[in-house]
């Protein structure tokens, strides 16, 4: 695995609505209390799901970021959003790479999200390559040097004659450069482990070299955070194994909506059992087979994608994105502030010490710390509940998170606890 690289250049930037309408390009969009929701329709469309073939019309608006600079040569732009859509409705994510505050790039279309598969199936858009960039399922990867910035554009669908409507809470992405050689997406051309018995991962992916800038120390940012261990609850994904396989196949292929369950429950904002009542039979624990069907990319065919899992997340109630840190100093302020990450790893066997298979990449719940600084984790690839809490060495797992994927970490917490000062190059 490559050198840590606590130096690396990230930056991330969010749009929150109904503040932020009036910073962006607003076309057919109005807000209400709730967020962005359309207003008098910029236009009409049809529209074929081509997972169900079913063709329909849709009124439709757009609201469309400023640039966002990033002060920096990107190499990839990871989007995420939170929001809902009744029955009806759905909404679209585009990206395009910028520089000197002109677009440099395309627009690529980086998903088709829905809450349900009652509309359209939420998926991503998979065949965009072009000479500027490529989207690798949930991320834009740029092959166009000097990309210094991005602009993101939502559009919310609603079926025409129906009169409830999408609503867009937030929008925002996560720009990186210098992507440590042999990172993986954790959903992107997800394979088998290269042996029998791992989880389910990812295709590589190859960054670029990154600028420097200053981060606070491990001394300062694990302040608060050695020694302590939220508590979690642990679910084991395997025990699906052989249960429901729709969905991305259950058991081996559901760490990323397990650890989704795991922390949504830790904050008491899962799904109540109503909605989860349709999952029949039961089996070990319905909640995570929820999950995993309002996770699933109907394109990628897998449970994985980051943009999908935290706009899930979302849904409950609870602030939710994507982002990318430098290492385990930075995850220390989150376990500071009684905030659970859930992060993207990939290794081999052997690699990292008491994770004990290979995985191309694979979703664990960092939960804490012990007293010298040795991530506590909740990985959901345990034969049982209990297994699922384990202590890993410090760095030889910050290795595999920040090779596997170039530290890509899902926040997901209530809006009233504060997330922790950011450092002065924001990545969160």
């Amino acid at each position: 695995m490559p050198a840590v690289d606590a130096a690396r250049d990230i930056v991330h930037r969010r749009f929150r609505f109904p503040a932020d309408l009036r910073l962006g390009v607003a076309d057919g969009v109005a807000t209400s209390p709730d967020g962005l929701v359309l207003g008098v329709p910029a236009g009409r469309c049809d529209h074929t799901d081509p997972q169900s073939g079913v063709t329909a019309r849709y009124d439709l608006g757009t609201w469309t970021s400023p640039v966002v600079p990033a002060g920096f040569d990107a190499d990839e732009i990871v989007p995420s959003w939170t929001g809902d859509t009744p029955p009806g409705c759905w909404l679209r994510v585009e990206l395009r790479g910028c520089a000197a505050g002109e677009p440099a790039t395309a627009w690529y279309d980086l998903g088709h999200w829905a809450a349900d598969e009652t509309t359209v199936h939420r998926s991503s858009v998979p065949g965009q390559a072009g000479e500027d960039a490529r989207v690798a399922v949930d991320s834009l990867r740029l092959t166009k040097a000097g990309v210094t910035g991005w602009q993101v554009r939502v559009t919310l669908f609603r079926r025409t004659g129906l009169a409830a409507g999408p609503v867009l809470r937030t929008v925002g992405a996560v720009a990186s450069a210098g992507s440590p050689v042999g990172a993986q997406t954790a959903a992107a051309g997800a394979e088998p482990a290269a042996e029998a018995g791992g989880p389910v991962g990812p295709a590589d992916r190859t960054g670029g070299p990154g600028a420097a800038v200053a981060v606070a120390d491990g001394a300062t940012a694990g302040a608060g955070a050695r020694g302590r261990v939220l508590d979690v609850p642990r679910y084991s994904q395997r025990l699906h194994a052989g249960g429901e396989t729709r969905w991305g196949g259950g058991g081996d292929s559901w760490c990323s909506p397990t650890c989704v369950s795991m922390v949504l429950d830790f904050w008491a904002a899962g799904p109540t059992p109503d909605r989860y009542a349709w999952v029949d039979p039961p089996g070990h624990r319905p909640v995570v087979v929820h999950a995993a069907r309002h996770c699933y990319d109907h394109a990628y065919a897998g449970a994985g994608n980051w943009a999908f899992n935290t706009a899930y997340a979302g849904r409950h109630g609870v602030d939710a994105f994507v982002t990318r840190l430098r290492g385990l100093a930075e995850a220390e302020r989150f376990v500071a502030a009684g905030i659970p990450l859930i992060v993207s790893a990939a290794f081999t066997r052997g690699q990292v010490p008491g994770l004990d298979y290979d995985t191309r990449g694979h979703l664990i719940v960092l939960a804490g710390f012990t007293v010298d600084g040795d991530p506590v984790v909740n990985d959901p690839y345990a034969p049982d509940d209990e297994a699922v809490r384990r202590t890993v060495p410090r760095a030889p797992f910050e290795a595999a998170w920040q090779g596997g994927s170039g530290g890509i970490a899902y926040v997901v917490r209530p809006g009233s606890v504060p997330l922790p000062p950011p450092p002065a190059q924001a990545n969160w």
